[in-house]
Protein backbone atom coordinates (compact mmCIF):
# COMPACT_ATOMS: atom_id res chain seq x y z
CA UNK A 1 0.00 0.00 0.00
CA UNK A 2 2.89 2.76 0.90
CA UNK A 3 4.54 1.87 -2.41
CA UNK A 4 1.27 2.67 -4.18
CA UNK A 5 1.37 6.37 -2.46
CA UNK A 6 4.84 6.67 -2.90
CA UNK A 7 4.34 5.92 -6.50
CA UNK A 8 1.02 7.89 -7.23
CA UNK A 9 2.99 11.00 -5.86
CA UNK A 10 5.71 10.71 -8.13
CA UNK A 11 3.22 10.24 -10.47
CA UNK A 12 1.53 13.36 -9.54
CA UNK A 13 4.58 15.60 -9.15
CA UNK A 14 5.60 14.67 -12.27
CA UNK A 15 2.70 15.96 -13.76
CA UNK A 16 2.61 18.78 -12.03
CA UNK A 17 6.25 19.63 -12.92
CA UNK A 18 5.83 18.83 -16.87
CA UNK A 19 2.77 21.14 -16.87
CA UNK A 20 4.55 23.96 -15.12
CA UNK A 21 7.13 23.66 -17.79
CA UNK A 22 4.61 23.71 -20.51
CA UNK A 23 2.95 26.73 -19.39
CA UNK A 24 6.49 28.83 -19.11
CA UNK A 25 7.46 27.62 -22.84
CA UNK A 26 4.53 28.95 -24.27
CA UNK A 27 5.24 31.91 -22.92
CA UNK A 28 7.42 33.11 -25.62
CA UNK A 29 7.20 36.88 -25.65
CA UNK A 30 9.02 36.97 -22.26
CA UNK A 31 11.78 34.81 -23.16
CA UNK A 32 14.72 37.42 -24.17
CA UNK A 33 17.42 36.00 -26.90
CA UNK A 34 21.05 36.76 -26.73
CA UNK A 35 22.28 38.19 -30.08
CA UNK A 36 25.26 39.12 -28.92
CA UNK A 37 27.02 38.15 -25.68
CA UNK A 38 28.91 40.63 -23.44
CA UNK A 39 32.48 38.43 -24.67
CA UNK A 40 32.02 39.01 -28.12
CA UNK A 41 31.00 42.56 -27.90
CA UNK A 42 34.83 43.16 -26.11
CA UNK A 43 36.48 41.59 -29.74
CA UNK A 44 37.83 43.91 -31.50
CA UNK A 45 36.67 45.50 -34.58
CA UNK A 46 36.61 44.02 -37.76
CA UNK A 47 39.29 45.93 -39.98
CA UNK A 48 39.00 46.56 -43.86
CA UNK A 49 35.84 47.93 -45.49
CA UNK A 50 32.96 46.97 -44.48
CA UNK A 51 30.63 48.37 -46.85
CA UNK A 52 28.79 46.22 -49.31
CA UNK A 53 28.54 46.52 -53.33
CA UNK A 54 26.32 49.28 -54.57
CA UNK A 55 23.82 47.99 -57.28
CA UNK A 56 22.52 44.05 -57.02
CA UNK A 57 20.38 42.43 -58.02
CA UNK A 58 19.48 40.09 -55.50
CA UNK A 59 16.89 40.35 -52.78
CA UNK A 60 15.89 43.38 -51.27
CA UNK A 61 17.47 43.69 -47.62
CA UNK A 62 15.29 46.58 -44.97
CA UNK A 63 15.96 46.77 -41.78
CA UNK A 64 12.39 47.41 -40.22
CA UNK A 65 13.24 47.09 -36.87
CA UNK A 66 14.61 48.68 -34.26
CA UNK A 67 14.99 51.93 -35.75
CA UNK A 68 18.33 51.98 -36.65
CA UNK A 69 18.31 55.89 -37.42
CA UNK A 70 17.58 56.66 -33.83
CA UNK A 71 21.08 57.08 -31.64
CA UNK A 72 20.16 55.23 -29.13
CA UNK A 73 18.48 51.73 -28.88
CA UNK A 74 17.27 50.45 -26.24
CA UNK A 75 18.23 46.40 -25.64
CA UNK A 76 16.48 44.43 -25.86
CA UNK A 77 14.08 44.94 -28.77
CA UNK A 78 13.03 43.32 -31.80
CA UNK A 79 15.10 42.38 -34.63
CA UNK A 80 12.71 42.58 -37.85
CA UNK A 81 14.49 42.47 -41.13
CA UNK A 82 12.55 42.04 -44.22
CA UNK A 83 13.48 40.66 -47.56
CA UNK A 84 12.01 41.27 -50.75
CA UNK A 85 12.24 39.36 -53.51
CA UNK A 86 13.53 40.92 -57.18
CA UNK A 87 12.29 40.00 -60.86
CA UNK A 88 9.85 37.25 -59.57
CA UNK A 89 12.45 34.77 -57.69
CA UNK A 90 11.93 34.00 -54.68
CA UNK A 91 14.00 34.35 -51.35
CA UNK A 92 16.31 31.65 -50.46
CA UNK A 93 15.92 31.30 -46.36
CA UNK A 94 18.48 28.23 -45.63
CA UNK A 95 20.97 30.81 -47.48
CA UNK A 96 20.54 34.03 -44.93
CA UNK A 97 23.73 34.58 -43.02
CA UNK A 98 24.25 36.97 -39.99
CA UNK A 99 27.60 38.06 -38.89
CA UNK A 100 28.85 40.09 -36.32
CA UNK A 101 31.28 42.44 -37.80
CA UNK A 102 34.45 41.92 -35.16
CA UNK A 103 37.86 40.22 -35.22
CA UNK A 104 37.27 37.53 -35.89
CA UNK A 105 34.02 37.79 -37.26
CA UNK A 106 31.01 35.85 -35.47
CA UNK A 107 28.82 34.11 -36.96
CA UNK A 108 25.34 34.88 -35.76
CA UNK A 109 22.95 32.59 -37.85
CA UNK A 110 22.24 29.79 -35.70
CA UNK A 111 20.94 32.06 -32.84
CA UNK A 112 18.64 33.51 -35.26
CA UNK A 113 17.60 30.51 -37.56
CA UNK A 114 14.72 30.06 -35.76
CA UNK A 115 13.42 34.03 -36.80
CA UNK A 116 14.06 33.18 -40.60
CA UNK A 117 12.05 32.64 -42.95
CA UNK A 118 11.55 33.88 -46.66
CA UNK A 119 9.78 37.13 -45.75
CA UNK A 120 12.57 38.00 -43.60
CA UNK A 121 13.85 38.00 -39.69
CA UNK A 122 11.75 38.36 -36.88
CA UNK A 123 13.44 37.67 -33.97
CA UNK A 124 11.73 39.23 -30.96
CA UNK A 125 13.74 40.26 -27.30
CA UNK A 126 16.96 40.58 -29.11
CA UNK A 127 19.41 41.19 -25.65
CA UNK A 128 23.03 43.14 -27.20
CA UNK A 129 25.23 44.79 -24.85
CA UNK A 130 25.55 48.68 -25.11
CA UNK A 131 27.68 49.83 -27.57
CA UNK A 132 27.76 50.15 -31.00
CA UNK A 133 27.57 46.89 -32.91
CA UNK A 134 27.55 46.47 -36.44
CA UNK A 135 26.05 43.52 -38.24
CA UNK A 136 25.71 42.32 -41.54
CA UNK A 137 23.13 40.01 -43.73
CA UNK A 138 23.09 38.10 -46.74
CA UNK A 139 20.66 36.42 -48.31
CA UNK A 140 20.64 35.01 -51.91
CA UNK A 141 17.45 34.79 -53.75
CA UNK A 142 16.93 30.88 -55.98
CA UNK A 143 18.79 31.95 -58.98
CA UNK A 144 21.85 32.49 -56.36
CA UNK A 145 21.88 36.38 -56.48
CA UNK A 146 23.34 37.67 -53.35
CA UNK A 147 22.65 41.00 -51.62
CA UNK A 148 24.43 41.99 -48.49
CA UNK A 149 23.66 44.92 -45.93
CA UNK A 150 25.24 46.14 -42.80
CA UNK A 151 23.29 47.65 -39.94
CA UNK A 152 24.79 49.71 -37.01
CA UNK A 153 23.23 49.70 -34.00
CA UNK A 154 23.97 52.25 -31.38
CA UNK A 155 22.49 50.13 -28.21
CA UNK A 156 21.82 51.23 -24.41
CA UNK A 157 20.67 48.57 -21.56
Amino acid sequence: MKKIKILSLVIISTLLLSTQSLVHSKDVKTIIKELITPKEAQLPSAKGDLKTRGISRGPGITVLSPDVSLADVKSPFDFKVKFEPRGGVKVDAASVKVTYLKFPYVDLTERVKPAISENGINLENAAVPAGEHSVRITVKDADGRESNAVVTLVVSK
